[in-house]
């Protein structure tokens, strides 16, 4: 049987990261129904309800217990509102190592909740489930999820030539053009950083299970 992360929560100082629930789905379409995740992201387009629905009652457990990763959803802890998704994926297990991706909906960006949300799933991986490294890789246009990656630290490692597609609408029509990804990566000693203590991403507000 393939290892796999446990069924849990993750607290942080503003957000609740939990497993996905079907209720979550019109939330979930709605947030996706955006230019920029079009653009940066592989998710499906459209995102619908229907498949929201069926990535909380069966893709995403399913992910989850075959051990390429997890997915979880992002929430406000003072109003329960969807703030963005946050999925592990490409997980290898013998080198304790796994990639990031995380979407923020629409109207939270500029909060710091995509730094927020993946420092406290940095803080889980190394300290509770014993990882030792945490990719994120970043369309070269991408600047904001390249700003997250600085922020909690991350080492730009290189460029990956022409390794990603980048989608835009044109009319009703769906573009795809190619894009050089930047590859970062986040070790357990890089989160000791002075840096992340001194803008206060590290060290007051640790992450707290909630199993």
């Amino acid at each position: 049987m393939a290892a796999s992360f446990p069924e849990t929560a993750i607290s942080t100082e503003r957000l609740l990261l939990r497993p996905l629930a079907e209720d979550d789905a019109p939330g979930l379409a709605t947030m996706m129904a955006d230019e920029l995740v079009l653009a940066w992201t592989d998710l499906p387009h459209p995102f619908t309800e229907d498949y929201a629905a069926e990535l909380a009652r069966t893709l995403a457990p399913a992910h989850r217990a075959e051990g390429r990763g997890i997915v979880f959803a992002v929430t406000e802890h003072l109003t329960q509102r969807l703030v963005g998704l946050v999925e592990l994926r490409n997980t290898d297990w013998r080198l304790r190592s796994t990639e990031i991706s995380y979407v923020t909906a629409v109207w939270a960006r500029g909060e710091g909740y995509a730094p927020e949300a993946v420092l406290g799933v940095a803080q889980w991986l190394f300290e509770d489930r014993g990882f030792l490294r945490l990719e994120l890789r970043t369309a070269a246009g991408n600047t904001a999820a390249q700003q997250v990656a600085q922020k909690i630290g991350g080492i730009s490692e290189g460029v990956l030539r022409s390794a990603w597609i980048v989608r835009g609408e044109s009319g009703e029509v769906v573009v795809d053009s190619r894009s050089d990804l930047i590859l970062w990566s986040l070790l357990p000693e890089d989160l000791e950083s002075p840096e992340l203590h001194r803008d206060g991403w590290h060290g007051d507000h640790r992450y707290v299970l909630r199993d």
